[in-house]
């Protein structure tokens, strides 16, 4: 496996396609806003449409918003299925529903190419370090075929067949989701008890509430940096795709109901689907009407 294309070259798909061209392979990409592609021409060849880009490719890998956008460049008008080699293998690293994982896979098999959902957590930091954590859904040959690849862009464990990497992802999203929740609330009721927030986020680090959302999230919560890294509007949709999987399993979670409508307001009513998903902190600051700190927000261009 020599040749990759990538398709999506946003805020995780262009730290991953330098680590990929780091890890010696022949990068290809393509975006729909050409000057984010033309960014990585330094290490990627920039292609004009996204059919020609994977003409060569032995993987292909997508790294989009939505479940819709995979489905048309796989299949649509200009879609890539058929343009790429035969057994090519296609990645998709976007964070979409299982069921259309699973459909994707399907009809890929059937135009004799090859299928792996692959999303990935970690944010834009873990883009850059190449510290992304894969959760991979796929045959065992072709995940151990493209171990090295994913490799050179995080830490990748095969959870199970298709769609198993959506199902996974969609699991991690509902921890991270509560968790942002968890964290606002624990920092502003310390404010508003007569606690500095600095201090008590330092506190609480090293116990048993340290997690990376304390350590990261907790950090732009203090700083009131909302520029995203994780877009509260994406936030939403995996929350809405979480609580979909739980109506097929016959669940109830009632702490990502409860995620999904604090983001639905901050999303919608609140017209910030480009403030980071930390902005969680602005939904329940306006429902309490009291702000945590006064330093000067900092919120997307």
């Amino acid at each position: 496996m020599k040749n990759i294309t990538l398709i999506g070259t946003g805020i995780m798909g262009a730290p991953m396609a330098r680590n990929i061209a780091k890890a010696g392979y022949s990068v290809t990409v393509w975006n729909r806003t050409r000057e984010k592609a033309e960014a990585l021409s330094d290490v990627a060849t920039v292609a004009d449409d996204p059919r020609k880009a994977v003409e060569n490719a032995d993987a292909v890998i997508t790294m989009v918003d939505n479940s819709a956008i995979v489905t048309e460049i796989y299949f649509g008008k200009n879609g890539v299925a058929d343009a790429a080699p035969e057994g090519a293998l296609f990645i998709d690293m976007s964070s979409i529903q299982p069921a259309v994982a699973r459909d994707h896979a399907a009809e890929l098999e059937r135009n004799g190419r090859r299928h792996i959902d692959a999303p990935v957590s970690g944010g834009e930091k873990g883009a850059i370090a190449g510290s992304l954590a894969i959760m991979a859904g796929a045959e065992n040959a072709d995940f151990a075929a493209a171990r090295p690849l994913l490799e050179s862009m995080g830490n990748p464990t095969h959870v199970g067949g298709h769609g198993a990497g959506q199902m996974a992802k969609l699991a991690n999203q509902v921890i991270v989701a509560v968790t942002i929740g968890a964290v606002a609330e624990a920092l502003l009721l310390a404010e508003k008890g007569g606690c500095d927030p600095i201090a008590v986020r330092e506190a609480l680090m090293g116990g048993f509430a340290t997690s990376q959302i304390l350590t990261a999230h907790g950090q732009r919560m203090i700083e009131r940096d909302f520029r995203p890294g994780g877009p509260s509007a994406l936030q939403l949709k995996d929350l809405e795709n979480a609580l979909e999987a739980a109506r097929h399993a016959g669940l109830k979670l009632p702490l990502t109901e409860q995620a999904r409508d604090a983001f639905h307001t901050l999303v919608n009513s609140m017209d910030m689907p480009r403030h980071d998903h930390s902005a969680y902190l602005l939904w329940l600051e306006a429902m309490n009407g009291k702000c945590m700190g006064t330093g000067e927000t900092k919120a997307p261009a």
